[in-house]
């Protein structure tokens, strides 16, 4: 009975040594692959993590130096940010800011060079978004009224426009108006009114807008009289 048993266990010790021989450079890699892609996932992640929390920190350096309204630092922190975390949601958060700031203190130039860097480089269609308009904003008060309405094209390609739609036409209108276009300007706040949610009261403001320029929009049906 022992003879037989040896002998089946020989039997399996044979076949387990001609499987290992001819499957078991591939059985390991395969390991070492799939151990080695779990182990930079984990690195990848934990990398990740580590620039999201160096990169919330300099930002709330960057809001401490806005608080106060110290252009010069918060302009030093962004640079810094921007060159070491330039794909973080913080970096651009950062543009904004520090654009508000260096607009605030007259420093229109500064406040677009930032806007243009946000607009150009921003990872989220949305901070591009508003960068541009922002831009297109300080462009209209240095009477560029054509560079203006480039920003706002540029917005509008992007992949939200739509969800933008309101507030790009009624900028448009601005800058249309400022530029002495009348009727282009009335056509923008016409669009802007109709893209923006009645429930928003910022609504109320074209409104104001269109009815200075004698193009009042009619009540809504059912309105009370």
């Amino acid at each position: 009975m022992a003879t037989h048993l040896d002998l089946q266990e020989q039997e399996q010790v044979d076949q387990l040594k001609a499987f290992w021989k001819q499957y078991g450079n591939l059985i390991t890699w395969t390991l070492i692959l799939a151990l080695g892609g779990f182990a930079a996932w984990n690195g990848w992640n934990l990398w990740q993590r580590d620039q999201a929390s160096k990169a919330s920190a300099m930002f709330d350096e960057l809001e401490r130096a806005a608080l106060v309204a110290d252009v010069e630092r918060s302009a030093r922190v962004f640079a810094d940010l921007k060159e070491r975390f330039p794909r973080t949601a913080y970096a651009q958060q950062a543009a904004l800011l520090a654009a508000k700031v260096q607009a605030d203190k007259g420093q229109t130039d500064a406040a677009l060079a930032t806007l243009a860097w946000a607009g150009d480089n921003a990872s989220d269609d949305e901070y591009r978004t508003i960068a541009r308009l922002r831009a297109a904003g300080l462009l209209m008060d240095k009477k560029q009224y054509d560079a203006a309405l480039a920003q706002l094209d540029a917005a509008a390609q992007g992949q939200n426009a739509r969800e933008f739609a309101a507030l790009l036409d009624d900028r448009r209108g601005d800058v249309l108006f400022a530029k002495g276009d009348k009727d282009g300007a009335r056509k923008a706040f016409e669009a802007a009114y109709k893209a923006m949610d009645d429930k928003l009261e910022y609504r109320r403001l074209i409104d104001a807008k269109l009815t200075a320029l004698g193009a009042a929009p009619a009540p809504a049906s059912g309105a009370a009289k």
